[in-house]
């Protein structure tokens, strides 16, 4: 039998990350894929590429949840960017009409390259209403200093102590993403059980932000707990088959590249 997958995330118009990734993600992984949409996210090539952002309508949002929910027996999902109080307001209802296996949460406070004040009206909504229901969050340095209430983070203690803050709000687990802005040679993560600690590595490729990245880590692990693993051995595979992406990425017109997830045979 196939194992499903479900995503409420927004949708990115290049197709590089969002949920776009994310369904490609749960299809390299072997998972049937079912996605809601929440926002639709684009970019302005007049404007140096900066991004657009429209909400879905609440009530729309809630429909797509009520027809996906049954018409499956969905219990393992992702939760991407949601992007308003009110989006959250209808996700965290949803959520909580039924049991739920895992969630992940990739707690996605701004698109790459907006302004940090963007998050504002989201960061609350998501610490009371989203994480406390969490089996795993996956934020990277910045939603991780938001969320943690961190100035800098920028040692392997302060990756520990952030996914402990963080732990504190309710996730089972907490995976926090170094990226290519933490100093040193290595992709480094920290993944936090609410008691100990295991650091992940890879070599950084390049020192470049590859759009998806983030979208999909977070959606492989789903995939992974959908399949039956347990927590941290699908955040190992999760980091192998993002790794794999990110030195296989693509290239375009825009300014940026993107993970392209059919580079590994992870999991398969």
């Amino acid at each position: 039998m196939v194992a499903l997958s479900y995503v409420i995330a927004g949708s990115e118009a290049t197709g590089g990350a969002g949920l776009q990734a994310d369904l490609r993600t749960f299809q390299q992984l072997d998972t049937y894929g079912v996605g809601t949409v929440t926002c639709i996210v684009s970019f302005d090539p007049k404007a140096n590429w900066s991004h657009r952002f429209v909400p879905v309508e609440p009530q729309v949002v809630a429909d797509q949840i009520e027809a996906a929910t049954s018409a499956y027996d969905l219990d393992v999902v992702k939760i991407g960017m949601l992007g308003t109080p009110a989006t959250i307001d209808v996700v965290a209802e949803a959520l909580a009409r039924q049991t739920w296996r895992h969630i992940v949460v990739d707690p996605v406070l701004i698109c790459k390259g907006q302004e940090p004040g963007a998050a504002l009206d989201t960061d609350t909504a998501l610490r009371r209403q989203i994480l406390p229901r969490a089996t795993v969050t996956t934020p990277n340095l910045f939603e991780a200093r938001t969320l943690a209430g961190m100035a800098d983070i920028a040692s392997i203690d302060d990756l520990i102590e952030a996914a402990r803050r963080i732990a504190d709000l309710g996730p089972d687990y907490v995976v926090v993403k170094g990226g290519v802005d933490f100093p040193g040679d290595d992709a480094i993560d920290v993944v936090f059980d609410g008691r100990d600690a295991e650091i992940l590595r890879a070599p950084k490729v390049g020192q470049a932000r590859v759009a998806g990245a983030g979208c999909t880590l977070a959606a492989a692990i789903t995939a992974a707990l959908a399949k039956g693993s347990d927590v941290l051995d699908a955040v190992r595979l999760a980091k192998e088959f993002t790794t794999a992406g990110i030195v296989e990425r693509i290239g375009g017109n825009a300014p940026f590249d993107t993970v392209w997830q059919g580079a590994s045979q992870t999991g398969r």
